[in-house]
C-alpha cells in the first residue's frame, strides 16, 4: 500500500491549526490507514494508505481530509476555477493509441523542496496505483513560463521528434530514448508495435513531454513560484481525469490557483479541469440497517460531512455530493462505509454477548460423513475429484440419458467444456490414469452435480478387477441403502452403460434415485480399459429430504 512522508509541522500549517501529534497519530487511521514509522516527538511522520484512496496519496491531499474529519473545515472543499485562455488540441492519430488527454494549470505556486519532493511522490504513487505502472495513465507537471500555447498532443515518426529528456543534457529522438535513457528502457513496453509514439508539443514544436516515457527537460520544474502546466494522458477516462483532479487540487491546496485550458477534441470544446461533484441519493434506513446504527437521515449527513462531502436529507432520503478526487465512490454501498468511516469504526460493538452459539454441521455434511464411514468399512478409498468435465466422456462415452447442462462458455480445453452431470465419468478418469496399478481397485467419491442449474449431492462408488459380477455391487449398493436406512425397490435399467441385464434402477417412492451394475464393454474399451468395471451412482438429495428429520 502506498506511504507517504511528510513533517508534522508541514501538516498543522494545511490544517490551519496545530494538532495534537498524539491526536493526529490516533486519528489518522480511523479514515483508512496505518500509521508507518511515526515516532511520538519526531517531526517526521509516516502514512500508509489504503489503495482505495488516492486522493489521500500526499500531505495535502491528507490535510483536505483531515480538516473535514476533524470538524475544522467539514463538508465538501469546492475550488475556484479560472480561465487560462489556453487552448489545446487533441489530433486524430491518438485514438488507437493512448486516447483520452487532459490538462490544467496551476498559477501562483511557491516551491519549496517541500512541495517539490510531495508533487513527485503524489505523481509517483499515482502511476503506481491507479495508473498500472503507467499503462493506465502518465501525469506529467511543467513549467508552463519555458513554453508557448496552444499545446498539441499527437502521434509523431520516433526518428523526427528530438529533444532533451528529463535529467539528461543531449538531445535525443524517441527511439534513442526508448533504447538508452533509463524511464526509456523501463516504459518500453508500453508502445510494442507502434510505428508512431505519442507527444505534447507546444505552440512553436518544442516537446513538453513523451507519454508515457519520460517529460523533457525544456519543462522541468524547480524551486520558486511558479505556474505549472499538468498533462494526462491514459487509456481510461475516469482514471485520466481524477489523477488530474487530485494533483490539481494538491496544489491549489498549497496556494495555487487552479485555471481551466479549452480542450479541442473531434471537433468539439470542453474546458479541463472540471470539479463538478457526482451525486448519489441513499436511503437512510437502508443505511442504517446495514451498518447496524440508528443514525437517522441528519446523523448520516454528519458523518458524510466528517468525510468531505455534502449532503442534506429529504425523508428518509439523504442527497450526497461527492468530490471529484474521490474515485473509489461506484455504488451506495461506499456512501454507506463514507457514513461508518464518518461516524467512526472505534464508536462501533458494544458488551460481548454471553450467550452460548455452538456450531453445529449441515445435515448434509452429517450425512455424508456416516456414508464415507460406510463405504471405507468396505473397503473402498475415497478420491475427489473435478467437478469440470466434457460431453463426449459425460454423454457418449458413458451410456448414461443425456441432461442439459451447463456449458462453460469459453473452455480452454476440450476436456473442460461443461459442468458434471454424472459423478461416474470422473471416477472412471481415476481408474484410466491407474490402470497400471494392482487390482482391484475400489473407489468412491461423495460430491455434487449440476442439473437444471442447481448443485446436487451424489454418491458414486466404483471397482474394477479381473471379475466384477453384477450380485458384487448389488451386495455394496443395497448394503449402503440398508445403513442409512434407505427403503427401496429395483427394476432394470435400460441404459447403453451396463450390460443388459446386468443394471439395476433405484426406486424409491415411485422414483429413480440412481442406479448400478456391470458396464458395458463397450464403454469399458471406450474410455481406454481394459478390466472390467461395476459401479453405482445414488442421489442423495431425496433421501436426505426424507430421513433428516428422523436423522437429525
Amino acid at each position: 500500500m502506498p506511504v507517504i512522508n511528510f513533517k508534522y509541522g508541514d501538516l498543522c500549517t494545511m490544517l490551519g491549526r496545530e494538532v495534537s501529534q498524539d491526536v493526529l497519530v490516533d486519528r489518522i487511521p480511523m479514515i483508512g490507514a496505518d500509521m508507518h514509522e511515526t515516532e511520538s516527538g519526531c517531526d517526521d511522520m509516516s502514512v500508509e494508505f489504503f489503495p482505495d484512496r488516492p486522493d489521500l496519496y500526499s500531505v495535502e491531499g491528507l490535510a483536505r481530509g483531515m480538516r473535514a474529519f476533524l470538524d475544522i473545515e467539514p463538508g465538501m472543499k469546492t475550488y475556484d476555477v479560472g480561465d487560462s485562455g489556453i487552448e489545446v488540441f487533441i489530433d486524430e492519430s491518438v485514438k488507437g493509441v493512448r486516447p483520452f488527454f487532459l490538462c490544467g494549470v496551476v498559477t501562483g505556486v511557491d516551491i519549496d523542496d517541500t512541495l517539490l519532493r510531495s508533487m513527485m511522490e503524489l505523481q509517483e504513487k499515482l502511476h503506481i496505483t491507479i495508473g498500472r505502472k503507467r499503462s493506465k495513465l502518465a501525469i506529467g507537471i511543467h513549467d508552463l513560463d519555458k513554453v508557448k500555447a496552444p499545446f498539441t498532443y499527437r502521434l509523431a515518426d520516433p526518428h523526427a521528434i528530438r529533444f532533451v529528456p528529463l535529467a539528461k543534457t543531449q538531445e535525443a529522438d524517441m527511439e534513442e530514448i526508448l533504447r538508452t535513457h533509463e524511464k526509456g528502457k523501463e516504459y518500453a513496453h508500453l508502445l510494442d508495435g507502434l510505428d508512431r509514439y505519442p507527444v505534447i508539443q507546444d505552440k512553436d514544436g518544442q516537446v513538453l513531454s513523451f507519454p508515457p516515457i519520460i517529460n523533457g527537460a525544456l519543462t522541468t520544474v524547480a524551486v520558486g513560484r511558479r505556474n505549472l502546466f499538468i498533462d494526462v494522458t491514459g487509456n481510461d477516462r475516469k482514471a485520466v481525469k481524477g489523477a488530474l483532479d487530485i494533483v490539481c487540487t494538491a496544489l491549489a491546496e498549497r496556494g495555487g490557483k487552479i485555471l481551466a485550458v479549452k480542450m479541442h477534441e473531434d471537433g468539439k470544446t470542453f474546458a479541463s479541469p472540471d470539479f463538478t461533484p457526482s451525486r448519489m441519493d441513499i436511503s437512510a434506513s437502508e443505511c442504517d440497517k446495514f451498518l447496524g446504527l440508528s443514525l437517522g437521515p441528519e446523523g448520516a449527513c454528519e458523518c458524510l460531512r466528517r468525510m468531505g462531502m455534502d449532503a442534506s436529507c429529504e425523508g428518509d432520503t439523504v442527497h450526497v455530493a461527492y468530490p471529484s478526487v474521490r474515485l473509489d465512490i461506484m455504488h451506495k454501498v461506499d456512501i454507506f462505509e463514507d457514513v461508518a468511516t464518518g461516524y467512526g469504526f472505534d464508536r462501533f460493538g458494544g458488551k460481548y454477548s454471553l450467550d452460548q452459539t455452538p456450531g453445529s454441521l449441515e445435515p448434509i455434511t452429517t450425512f455424508s460423513d456416516s456414508i464415507r464411514d460406510i463405504a471405507i468399512g468396505l473397503g473402498y478409498t475415497e478420491v475427489n475429484t473435478l467437478t469440470l468435465s466434457s460431453d463426449r466422456e459425460e454423454f457418449v462415452l458413458s451410456g448414461l440419458p443425456r441432461l442439459d447442462n451447463v456449458r462453460v462458455l469459453n473452455p480452454i480445453t476440450e476436456d473442460h467444456t461443461c459442468l458434471r452431470s454424472y459423478l461416474m465419468p470422473s471416477l472412471i478418469r481415476i481408474l484410466k490414469r491407474n490402470k497400471h496399478r494392482d487390482l482391484p481397485q475400489k473407489i468412491f467419491e461423495i460430491g455434487y452435480v449440476v442439473r437444471d442449474g442447481r448443485t446436487e449431492p451424489h454418491l458414486c462408488v466404483m471397482c474394477t478387477a479381473s471379475k466384477t459380477p453384477f450380485t458384487e455391487m448389488k451386495s455394496v449398493t443395497e448394503g449402503i441403502l440398508r445403513e442409512i436406512g434407505c427403503e427401496h425397490s429395483l427394476r432394470p435399467c435400460p441404459f447403453p452403460a451396463f450390460i443388459d441385464g446386468r443394471g439395476a434402477e433405484i426406486i424409491m417412492d415411485e422414483d429413480s434415485i440412481g442406479f448400478f451394475g456391470e458396464m458395458a464393454p463397450a464403454v469399458v474399451i471406450g474410455y481406454e480399459l481394459t478390466h472390467p468395471v461395476m459401479f453405482a451412482e445414488i442421489d442423495l438429495k431425496p433421501i436426505l429430504s426424507k430421513k433428516k428429520n428422523t436423522l437429525f
